[in-house]
C-alpha cells in the first residue's frame, strides 16, 4: 500500500461541474458542482432515494450522466467509451455495504481474481500483492479462510483490501458500515481513515451512520433538494 505515500496531493481526483443525472421519474440530481483532491475523505449523506448511490455509481461509468462534466482520476466519465470503462476502474476501488464477496473461493483466491481480470499475470507478483494488502486491513492469517467462516467485520476488510488491491487514486464506499455493529463500525472506519492518511487514497464515503460522522470528522457533502451542497464550502 506504499504506492502512492510519496506522491504529490494536489491532484483533481473528482470535477463534477454543472452535473446532471435522473431516473426513470424525472431529474434526480442536477447542478452538482464537487472538487476531490488527491488525499481527500469525505462523508456523502442524505435520505434515502436522494441520489447518493447514483452520484457513486455514475463516478464509475454504472450509470449514464445526462450532462455536465464529470472527470474522474484523468478520465471523461459523461463520453466515456465501453471500452475504456474496465481501464477507468482499475483507477476505483468500490466497497459495498453487502460485501460482494465470491463465496466458492478463500479469500486470497477471492483478491487473486481481481488482480488477474486486470490484467496481472506473475505468480510472485500476485502473491506479493495480495500479501501486504491483507496486512494494511489487518486479516493476515485470514488469507485461506472461505468468506462464509469470517465475521461481517471481517468480511469488510476483505472488501476493502479487494478495493485496494491494484492501489486506486479513489475509494468509493456505499454504506461500508451499513451491516455493522456499531464497535466494528469504528473499527472499519478507522482502517478506512489510517488508510487515507498513509497512502493518500481519495475516499468519498456515502453512510446513514451520524454516530460515526461524529466521531470521525470529515468533510460532509448533503444529497438534498436534487442536488449535492458542499457543507464545507456553504460554511465559508
Amino acid at each position: 500500500m506504499e504506492k502512492q505515500a510519496n506522491e504529490p496531493i494536489n491532484q483533481t481526483i473528482v470535477h463534477l461541474e454543472n452535473l446532471t443525472i435522473s431516473h426513470e421519474n424525472g431529474m434526480l440530481l442536477t447542478g452538482v458542482n464537487l472538487d476531490l483532491m488527491q488525499g481527500d475523505f469525505a462523508y456523502l449523506i442524505g435520505k434515502s432515494g436522494a441520489g447518493k448511490t447514483s452520484l457513486l455509481r455514475s463516478l464509475y461509468a454504472d450509470r449514464p450522466i445526462d450532462s455536465g462534466i464529470a472527470e474522474v482520476c484523468g478520465v471523461d466519465v459523461v463520453n466515456i467509451k465501453r471500452r475504456r470503462i474496465p481501464q477507468l476502474r482499475r483507477r476505483i476501488g468500490i466497497v459495498f455495504q453487502n460485501f460482494r464477496l465470491l463465496e466458492d473461493r478463500n479469500v486470497y483466491a477471492n483478491l487473486e481474481f481481481v488482480l488477474r481480470a486486470t490484467g496481472w499475470k506473475k505468480k510472485n507478483e500476485i502473491r506479493n500483492q495480495v500479501e501486504k494488502t491483507l496486512v494494511a486491513v489487518g486479516i493476515a492469517d485470514k488469507a485461506y479462510s472461505n468468506p462464509l467462516q469470517l465475521s461481517e467485520g471481517e468480511q469488510q476488510r476483505v472488501g476493502i483490501a479487494r478495493a485496494l488491491i491494484n492501489n486506486p487514486a479513489l475509494l468509493l464506499a456505499d454504506e461500508p458500515t451499513g451491516n455493522l455493529d456499531p464497535v466494528t463500525s469504528a473499527e472499519i472506519m478507522q482502517l478506512l481513515i489510517d488508510i487515507n492518511s498513509q497512502t493518500h487514497t481519495t475516499m468519498l464515503i456515502s453512510t446513514h451512520d451520524f454516530m460515526m460522522i461524529d466521531k470521525f470528522p470529515a468533510r460532509v457533502l448533503v444529497c438534498e433538494n436534487g442536488t449535492v451542497v458542499d457543507t464545507e464550502h456553504a460554511a465559508q
